[in-house]
């Protein structure tokens, strides 16, 4: 793939066809397919099951319309993950189990039975990740899948939006082991740039994870948080956010308050998605956002 399209190209492939994207740099054609690549998997980001609110008036069954989408592409993907913010916040201890509960139930709808789940702040900064891990496990952890080594990193536990110190001798750790060819996926909640830090749109510590990543040459880094697509580079190293399932929230800065943008009842789910990512040898990446279907 090459970087043959100009910014012109690049919003009427955004328009028709998703965004395909290649190693930090737009590529692609209309009509692509994420499942042309060695292989591809699926990103959901920012549920936030038990949310209720005019943002979303359908937001009990966004969710599930959403697996639909993915349970009905003709290829499946090799695995599925949620880039955080499974449910939305809540003060109550036991109402947050009981959304977590309920979001994992419905989860296991998808076909897929490879299901990767991460925190966001909505599910852990008020207990530090304790009800979460009751339901799922680590908050940080790496797998490795046909040739790429996946590391899941944890920046939302921590109130104060940072990965911490603990987690970054963990992470230091596993990139020694490491060749600075290996292929990396970083999978987190929050940025680990500084995209917009008044709208908590930014990792206290991501400087220094970034530090730890820049030697190796063929690293993609894919969040959630923002409720919108959004891609940034840090180098070499390329970031991509993903839509909510939720509401879309305001580009950076846009406007005085980070407030959700209006339900359109013309344009239902507007904005809203999941996004499938191809994966190709030696460090393509295909993203087509797939967007939630009507019925």
């Amino acid at each position: 793939m090459t970087a043959s399209h100009d910014r012109r190209d690049f919003l009427k492939l955004a328009g028709v066809a998703g965004v395909a994207f290649a190693s930090g740099l737009f590529a692609g054609r209309d009509g692509a397919s994420a499942q042309d690549g060695d292989f591809h998997f699926v990103q959901f980001s920012d549920t936030h099951w038990g949310y209720s609110g005019p943002a979303n008036p359908d937001a009990a069954h966004t969710l599930e319309k959403a697996i639909a989408t993915v349970n009905g592409l003709s290829a499946q993907p090799d695995f599925v993950v949620f880039t955080g913010d499974l449910t939305h916040t809540t003060d109550d201890p036991k109402e947050r189990r009981s959304r977590l509960a309920r979001f994992k139930e419905i989860v296991a709808a998808l076909r897929v039975k490879d299901v990767r789940f991460m925190p966001g702040e909505h599910d852990a900064s008020l207990d530090r990740g304790e009800a979460y891990r009751e339901f799922f496990g680590a908050t940080h952890y790496t797998f490795d899948h046909k040739g790429v080594h996946f590391i899941a990193l944890d920046n939302v536990s921590d109130p104060a939006a940072k990965v911490g110190d603990e987690q970054l001798a963990w992470l230091a750790a596993d990139l020694r082991q490491r060749k600075p060819d290996d292929r990396i996926v970083v999978m987190t909640h929050r940025p680990l740039f500084d995209l917009y830090p008044q709208w908590d749109w930014a990792t206290a510590d991501g400087a220094k994870v970034m530090d730890l990543l820049m030697p190796f040459r063929n690293v993609e880094v894919f969040y959630g948080h923002i409720h919108q697509s959004h891609h940034h580079t840090t180098g070499h190293i390329a970031h991509h956010a993903a839509r909510s399932l939720v509401f879309p929230l305001p580009a950076p800065g846009s406007q005085p308050k980070r407030t959700p943008l209006a339900w359109d009842a013309a344009i239902p789910y507007r904005g809203l998605g999941s996004r499938d990512i191809g994966v190709t040898a030696p460090s393509d990446y295909r993203l087509v956002d797939l967007p939630v279907a009507k019925a």
